[in-house]
């Protein structure tokens, strides 16, 4: 039976403003990706999806990102790879305190927003981020985009490699993921994501917004937490991917 691993962006709330339902979404995922304070999320909201997700026996990883509330870290920011380390290293060391708090720990890191696609064309900070993931626990995981700098150094450092896709963003032809400020980058329909998570998880490939079909190899299929409907798109994944036998479980690292 294959196999693949299901996560999503959590604990993004902060103070009195929601996003998301978090406990609906850990109720399908097997891997949580939690803010940690930097482009989103609280102490508290911290707390709260560590132990929902402990309670779930979903893995806990640290959705890492540039200092960046107010642009909920979707701006790409030309910090020094030393700063940039230091400032992942903060956000492991607070998520991991609520995690351990609940009984369980940070198994895996995974940069958010424009983090993640400056370690695809920066491979100084890709660096950075996998040298403070590797500082902190060195049996760590990184979850990134397939064939990145990040993966490149994480492998390096002898640490695990996960290649992610996505089910709920548009690609393009070359493999990279059409910007949020592009019409259709976003994908709302059901069993449009359904489909696509379908074919990532058994041929490896998604269909890109020229029509062209592209491969994609990898382990993790994220569905945003953030997306319109999202609970309904990772609950129509799931069941799409249950109906093709298509085992969802937690990458092993």
């Amino acid at each position: 039976m294959a196999a693949i691993d299901l996560n999503s962006d959590l604990g993004e709330s902060f103070g009195i403003w929601r996003l998301g339902d978090d406990e609906a979404m850990l109720d399908v995922v097997s891997s949580a990706n939690i803010a940690c304070g930097f482009h989103a999320g609280d102490p508290s909201t911290l707390r709260r999806v560590c132990q929902a997700a402990a309670d779930r026996s979903v893995m806990i990883g640290a959705q890492v990102a540039y200092p960046d509330l107010a642009g909920f870290g979707r701006r790409f920011i030309d910090i020094d790879p030393a700063e940039l380390r230091d400032a992942v290293l903060y956000q492991l060391g607070a998520l991991d305190a609520f995690a351990q708090v609940a009984g369980t720990g940070v198994k895996y890191v995974k940069p958010h927003g424009a983090l993640y696609h400056a370690c695809i064309s920066h491979p100084e900070q890709a660096e950075a981020v996998a040298e403070a993931a590797h500082e902190y626990d060195p049996s760590m995981a990184i979850l990134g985009a397939p064939a990145s700098p990040l993966l490149a150094v994480t492998d390096a450092l002898g640490m695990e490699p996960v290649a992610e896709a996505f089910a709920d963003r548009a690609y393009r032809a070359d493999g990279t993921l059409v910007p949020r400020s592009e019409p259709g980058a976003v994908i709302t329909d059901r069993q449009a994501v359904a489909d696509r998570a379908v074919a990532l998880a058994i041929e490896r490939r998604v269909t890109a917004v020229d029509g062209s079909v592209i491969e994609v190899h990898a382990r993790s299929i994220c569905v945003h937490g953030d997306t319109p409907g999202a609970v309904e798109l990772a609950r129509a994944v799931r069941s799409g991917l249950e109906v093709a036998s298509v085992d969802v479980q937690a990458f092993t690292i």
